[in-house]
């Protein structure tokens, strides 16, 4: 039996996210897909590009407070604040506990 814990993972990613910490790309696979739809939509994979995005995202939306934490359909939805609003991110994990998919967007109410 696995010990893996989607949510904890989650909240370990949002942390990374926060913290402005590089190691954020670790907690994804090798073939995992990023979709971003939080100014156009951009798709990223691969650890390079994982790494830029990251880089960038760090310094024009930093990540504040987490509004809600939820699971979804097998996956993790967490909305968390920055400056211009609330975003939430679909995370999807393996069985090792990577992210293999993650989507973003500005949460609409």
């Amino acid at each position: 039996m696995s010990s893996f814990d989607p949510m904890a993972a989650a909240i370990d990613w949002l942390d990374a996210y926060r913290a402005a910490d590089l190691s954020i790309v670790d907690l994804f696979s090798s073939d995992a897909v990023l979709e971003c739809g939080c100014h156009s939509d951009t798709m990223v994979t691969g650890r390079d590009a994982l790494t830029e995005y990251w880089r960038q995202r760090f310094a024009e939306k930093p990540a504040g407070v987490l509004e809600r934490l939820q699971i979804s359909d097998g996956m993790i939805l967490v909305s968390y604040a920055v400056p211009d609003g609330i975003v939430q991110a679909t995370l999807k994990f393996n069985d090792a506990g990577q992210i293999t998919r993650s989507q973003c967007g500005p949460l609409q109410f």
